[in-house]
């Protein structure tokens, strides 16, 4: 049994509505939010709490800022050790990734399965789950719509050719290369510091 599961009790007193709060890590704000089920919101670091704030109610404009139980305290210190470069393991976090299409519920069971350091491409990911070689969108759609980027972790997933591809967490291609450096993972193609100044800023960079 994972380090998190064994706290389902704990989080099963908590209410319906989702709960939500915001803590520091070394590379900015990050946004966690809960329910009775375990985590269904996660933003990446952005520049500011309020920021944070705002990037979970734009996603669950019902949920309420809240204490942590045990199990959510214990994930945001693993969050905040992982952005202290400390290999971290969060597949065994409780999530509630909402209603999904079916395919892109296989996608990130598929991407859960990725440790620290380890990368594949959309086109792998779609082999792998027996889809055509065009359902490689899909894989990049799935992982553009990720509800708790990290634990499931979209940033593994390269473009053809292991070029970064996209990113839809602050900071854009330049903030999925730098998660890649914290795993010690160094791509061709990483953005140059003039392509950087010019994508949406995060994770305090």
């Amino acid at each position: 049994m994972g380090a998190y599961s064994e706290d389902s009790r704990a989080l099963e007193k908590c209410v319906n509505q989702p709960q939500y709060t915001t803590f520091e890590t070394k590379n900015g704000f990050v946004g966690l939010a809960w329910n009775q089920q375990g985590v269904c919101g996660l933003r990446l670091p952005a520049s500011s709490q309020e920021s944070a704030e705002a990037a979970i109610l734009e996603r669950l404009p019902q949920a309420r800022r809240s204490s942590p139980p045990p199990a959510m305290s214990r994930l945001i210190s693993d969050i905040q050790r992982y952005f202290e470069g400390e290999k971290v393991d969060f597949s065994s976090v409780l999530v509630d990734l909402g209603s999904q299409e079916p395919f892109f519920s296989r996608v990130y069971a598929e991407v859960r399965k990725l440790g620290w350091g380890e990368t594949t491409t959309y086109g792998t990911v779609a082999k792998t789950l027996g889809a055509q070689p065009q359902a490689a969108q899909g894989v990049g759609q799935a992982m553009a719509s990720n509800p708790v980027p990290l634990i499931v972790p979209c940033h593994r997933v390269l473009a053809a050719g292991g070029k970064l591809g996209g990113f839809s967490a602050p900071g854009g291609s330049s903030s999925k290369a730098k998660m890649l450096e914290i795993e010690g993972v160094t791509l061709a193609g990483t953005p140059s510091p003039d392509q950087a100044k010019s994508e949406q800023i995060g994770f305090g960079f």
